[in-house]
């Protein structure tokens, strides 16, 4: 097996320029792998970036929320405490209208009583009127 001194050479060449194509290859493909990394590290500081501002809108929207329930709820309260007050004042005015109602009974009552009793006078004053009239009577009729 004897190497031929032109072929020598050109198979050193060969081996020099696939070494040269490799260190190349190599080189570019560091470059690319670099290239690789720096975007998937603005990839990650972009989703982080994406993250953060998912969480501070859904920390607003959190908050926007409790807030919209705390004014639910005062408005809720609001409403419950002027509804007891309007029925603390139905519930006086019924009262007060009760206490009317039966003072105007007991005056009625008292009304009636006392159409009674003045019918009763009248009663007894025309029995008085006709008596004394049958006593003139009866004495007119003895003395003629």
């Amino acid at each position: 097996m004897s190497a031929e001194p032109g072929r020598k050479g050109s198979f050193n060449e060969q081996v020099e320029a696939a070494e040269r194509r490799l260190e190349q290859a190599a080189r570019l493909a560091s470059e690319a792998e670099h290239r690789a990394e720096a975007e998937i590290r603005a990839l990650e500081a972009d989703l982080e970036k994406v993250r953060a501002e998912a969480d501070r809108d859904l920390e607003q929207l959190r908050l926007a929320h409790e807030e919209e329930l705390q004014e639910e709820r005062e408005a809720r309260e609001r409403a419950i405490t002027t509804a007891e007050e309007r029925l603390g004042e139905i519930e006086g005015q019924a009262d007060t209208a009760e206490q009317i109602l039966a003072e105007a009974e007991e005056r009625a009552k008292a009304a009636e009583q006392s159409v009674a009793d003045e019918q009763a006078r009248a009663r007894e004053g025309a029995a008085a009127w006709l008596r004394s009239q049958l006593e003139a009577i009866r004495q007119e009729a003895e003395g003629r």
